[in-house]
């Protein structure tokens, strides 16, 4: 393993402390306290923004891959372009 992925796992380590464990008992108390008064809308509101939370880091890994595979092929491209300038000005 490589010197970036260690610093990686550190860094997703540090950021799944406790502190974030805590925040599942507080919105499911949320959400059985206002079902349990008949109000079914914040539950629904809760689960779309669980929902928008699990895309959004998905969506922007997908948007940062394609942009550099799209880098890296136009780069790849010209690489042969010059390479076969290059044998062709040797022949």
């Amino acid at each position: 393993m490589n010197k970036w992925t260690w610093i990686f796992v550190a860094v997703l380590y540090i950021c799944a402390g406790t502190d974030v464990l805590a925040q599942c008992a507080m919105c499911r108390a949320t959400v059985e306290s206002t079902v349990s008064n008949g109000r079914s809308v914040v539950a629904s509101d809760l689960n779309f923004g669980i929902l928008y939370l699990l895309a959004a880091p998905y969506l922007i890994v997908a948007t940062i891959s394609y942009l550099w595979y799209r880098a890296s092929k136009k780069e790849h491209a010209q690489r042969i372009k010059i390479s076969s300038r290059v044998r062709g000005a040797m022949s």
